[in-house]
């Protein structure tokens, strides 16, 4: 190991040690990871769940809150300052203004603290004082989560794998010519590398406007300051038989291999490792309107994604965070208000059947893991419909294009699993006996109560899951 790998080491191992007594014997730190996968969301939790740990009267089945035993909640400056700071205030004020309207997506990493003050439970509460416990929301984009799954693959098995996906996509066909009109064994023309990533980078992001789940590497999507640069200028392409030092194959695989040490592994070693719990949201309805394909490239990605978390195995990532780090993992369907309540259980379900793969694979040494529906933010009220003389559980609520109130009944989702999985496992084109609607709303226009917080479905149930047994 070079000199600058042991010290860097070293002093991370300082670091952390000096974390850990500290925050036992003073102020503990909770770093929560949140991150979400292509329209899951993610800025609207945070924010939900930031609003709703400031003034907690929606928060029942968060005990501390319910016991009354969370004395004072409040924003502090993060601890990071190399970090951008969730711009909270900006986002709740999309949401509750005069003309309601989601927030922008963020785009890169960002960091924000809550600290709470609590008083201790149990037989301890009579001994000890009120003691304050941080809680350092970490966001990130879920394209960066995705990369987890590229870490232990060559750049010939990647190459061979997506395009092998992009032969079954009609999205994947324009790359897919290009790709294969190209010598990778001769030498490299920097313009023709060029060429294969703008046409890789365009497949991206049409298969993510339909819905795709696997669009790796997620630098592609959004690069930030490295749009352009050589780390970001590489493709899949067929293998040759004996490519050259200098050829296309050669530059390719160099390139794929920098994007992993230099891009990747810097965020999950200066990020990701210090987690401790995290929040992965995904959009299972999104994926289900979407139809058979989409569901399961869902449940592939989040079996490739979670494989990486293998505890015993000599995977880089378990070098980086250990065995025990992450100490629980939720996962998390959005948009539960575009369902009617009498719903959420199938959905739940179908949440939990798609995880549970990769639930089995990561093996996380003792982590708790749970599988839930939820939304950040309800957009909408429930209502009943008729049809053919059949009540209908629906929702209504105010439509995203047009702003007029409209009522949704989006199919009868299966109590049984296997009715979504077993189609989508099996290559079906489209759903045999049902299908799905799905609207997009738009927050609704409120005014809230003091102390009330955003409307919510399940944030007390997930903040009790995720950081219930700290407080």
């Amino acid at each position: 190991m070079a000199l600058g790998g042991i010290t860097d080491s070293i002093a991370r191992g300082i670091e952390e040690a000096q974390a850990s007594v500290s925050g036992l014997l003073f102020e503990p730190v909770v770093r929560l990871g949140v991150t979400g996968l292509s329209r899951a969301g993610k800025t609207v939790f945070i924010t939900g769940l930031i609003a709703n740990l400031l003034e907690r009267g929606r928060m029942p089945q968060l005990t501390a809150a319910r016991e009354g035993r969370i004395e004072q909640v409040f924003l502090q400056p993060q601890p990071d300052l190399t970090l951008p700071r969730f711009d909270y205030e900006r986002h709740l004020a999309a949401i509750l203004g005069d003309d309601p309207h989601w927030p922008e997506s963020t785009r890169a990493i960002s960091e924000l603290r809550l600290s709470f003050r609590v008083r201790p439970s149990g037989w301890l509460a009579g001994m000890r004082g009120m003691r304050v416990v941080h809680l350092d929301i970490v966001d990130y984009p879920g394209e960066w989560l995705l990369d987890l799954s590229l870490m232990e693959k060559s750049y010939a098995q990647w190459s061979e794998e997506t395009l092998a996906r992009l032969e079954r996509r009609a999205e994947g066909r324009d790359f897919l010519a290009l790709a294969r009109a190209e010598d990778a064994g001769l030498r490299l023309e920097e313009t023709v590398a060029q060429a294969l990533a703008r046409g890789f980078t365009d497949y991206l992001n049409a298969a993510r406007a339909l819905g795709r789940s696997d669009c790796t590497p997620g630098r592609f999507l959004l690069p930030g300051d490295l749009a352009g640069s050589p780390v970001l200028t590489f493709a899949p392409l067929p293998a040759p038989d004996r490519p050259a030092r200098a050829s296309l194959w050669r530059e390719m695989e160099r390139r794929y291999e920098a994007y992993k040490s230099k891009v990747v592994t810097p965020f999950f070693r200066d990020h990701f490792a210090r987690i401790d719990r995290q929040v992965v949201l995904m959009d299972v309805l999104g994926a289900i309107h979407q139809g058979p394909g989409a569901v399961e490239d869902l449940r592939r990605v989040m079996a490739e994604v979670l494989g990486a978390f293998r505890v015993g195995r000599r995977g880089w990532l378990a070098g980086l965070i250990g065995a025990r780090r992450v100490g629980r993992i939720l996962f998390a369907a959005t948009k539960a208000d575009h369902l009617h309540h009498e719903q959420h259980p199938a959905l739940t379900a179908i949440t939990a059947a798609l995880v549970a793969e990769a639930r089995g694979r990561a093996e996380f040494a003792g982590a708790g893991v749970s599988a839930m529906s939820l939304a950040g933010l309800r957009a909408t009220v429930e209502e009943e419909v008729e049809r053919d003389g059949i009540r209908l559980p629906a929702v209504k609520g105010r439509l995203l294009t047009t702003g007029r109130t409209a009522v949704m009944y989006p199919g009868q989702l299966p109590s049984d699993p296997s009715r979504i999985l077993s189609p989508a496992r099996g290559g079906a084109e489209n759903w045999l006996d049902a299908e799905y609607g799905l609207m997009a709303f738009a927050p609704a226009r409120m005014t809230l109560r003091p102390g009330g917080g955003l409307p919510h479905i399940r944030l007390d149930r997930a903040v009790e899951f995720l950081i219930g047994d700290l407080l």
